[in-house]
């Protein structure tokens, strides 16, 4: 499109001013008016397409923000529903559950991860405006990855960002650093406050495998497991002897210098019923992108998972019955980076030799327990919000739907 310089022709209106005070048969007396608007000559700009890749949600809508070795990290809540009871502290318990420094086999990083609430709650309860969560940096040691300014860590997001963006923020990598789920996990705090108070629902998240120690299925009691058996101990593994087993494992690797990956298993009691939207935002759909926006996560499985490909249909199906209570329920729910010396390349495109500096996990997965539970939390309390808007703003089929804010349903693995 060429750039131009014109002026409109006149086009005849209705006199619209100084209409106050004048009788209705006044009106027939306004002259007839013209007006010329002048364009002046236009400056095209280049298209440009602004990502914004760390927003979350469509009702309660997260904001995340912040650097590793940043000034602090955190997250604006939007969407919030007013007068929920909410303090520092509803999140410090999730956050100090995330933090590094916990112990041995974690990080050695000495972070407190203490939050602050700046605007969205007054005199503690919210107020329907965006929540702003700030927790400081304290512990920074930006010149343990000077190595990392130059070479590229293999199975880090490192030469992805320099590809991308043309400049990254090297101190610890950045935003891609585990370090910016601090923002989820407050924000996650908050959806799990939610969801208990208005559906009952809970959400809980513990390790069921650390690298070949796999926790048997059926261990875990889904209907009876307390936060307490999965913060018994520092591999947040609900069964003692699979735990130590675990630990074990990783302090093996630990002492080389090495790591370890493992499973995380999510569990939901009483999600209330009706959640996700077809096609595309089936609630599957939505808590696989969830999960795996989630720093180091390589694979999603749902209910039965790819194990559900060693069975037939029969054998898959989950059958309906009716329940005591009266309601339909189903008997089963099955369609419910290593840090030693590597080779790499550096920007500069010339092969070298990388010893990687600074502090890090030898096991992420015991951190990844409250990240995993405030994803999925999240992605439930949007799910909920739009459920409700959509389907009951007028009176419902009783005999097919359920009024919203009662526990009704089975547990269901994520």
């Amino acid at each position: 499109m060429a750039s131009a310089s014109s002026s409109l022709a006149s086009k005849q209106f209705l006199g619209a001013s100084r209409l106050d005070g004048l009788a209705s048969s006044d009106l027939g007396k306004l002259s007839v008016s013209t007006v010329q608007i002048s364009v002046g000559p236009r400056t095209l700009r280049r298209l440009q397409v602004n990502a914004a890749g760390s927003i979350y949600g469509n009702h309660f809508r997260v904001s995340t923000f912040g650097e590793s070795h940043g000034g602090g990290v955190g997250c604006i809540i939007d969407g919030c529903p007013p007068r929920l009871p909410l303090s520092e502290a509803d999140m410090q318990v999730d956050l100090d559950r995330r933090r590094p420094g916990q112990s041995r086999i974690t990080t050695p990083r000495k972070e407190t991860d203490t939050c602050k609430i700046s605007s969205g709650v007054s005199e503690g309860f919210t107020t329907g405006t965006p929540i702003h969560v700030f927790v400081p940096n304290t512990d920074q040691r930006g010149h343990d990855y000077k190595e990392m300014s130059l070479a590229y860590r293999p199975s880090h997001a490192d030469a992805t960002y320099d590809m991308k963006y043309g400049v990254r923020s090297v101190q610890g990598g950045g935003r891609s650093s585990a370090r910016e789920t601090i923002g989820r996990v407050a924000a996650g705090a908050v959806a799990k406050k939610i969801l208990k108070q208005f559906a009952g629902t809970e959400v809980l998240a513990y390790v069921s495998q650390v690298h070949k120690v796999v926790l048997p299925e059926g261990m875990v009691d889904h209907e009876s497991l307390t936060l307490d058996q999965i913060e018994s101990n520092i591999v947040r593994c609900p069964d003692p002897e699979y735990a130590e087993k675990m630990i074990t494992a990783i302090d093996t690797v630990r002492v080389k210098g090495d790591s370890v990956g493992g499973v995380v298993t999510c569990i939901v009691r009483n999600a209330p019923r009706g959640l996700g939207s077809p096609v595309f935002d089936k609630l599957e759909a939505e808590l696989a992108k969830a999960a795996m926006s989630l720093p180091a996560t390589k694979g999603f499985e749902f209910g039965s998972g790819f194990a559900g490909t060693y069975l037939t249909g029969s054998e898959h199906n989950d059958e309906f019955y009716m329940a005591g209570d009266g309601k339909i329920r189903t008997r089963t729910n099955r369609s419910g980076g290593i840090q030693k010396r590597q080779n790499t390349v550096t920007r500069d495109k010339h092969e070298t030799e990388l010893i990687a500096r600074g502090r890090h996990d030898p096991c992420v997965v015991p951190r990844a327990v409250p990240m995993v539970e405030a994803m999925v939390a999240l992605v439930l309390v949007d799910q909920l919000m739009a459920q409700f808007a959509q389907n009951y703003m007028f009176p419902i089929n009783q005999e097919l739907q359920e009024p919203f804010g009662s526990p009704r349903h089975e547990p269901a693995n994520v």
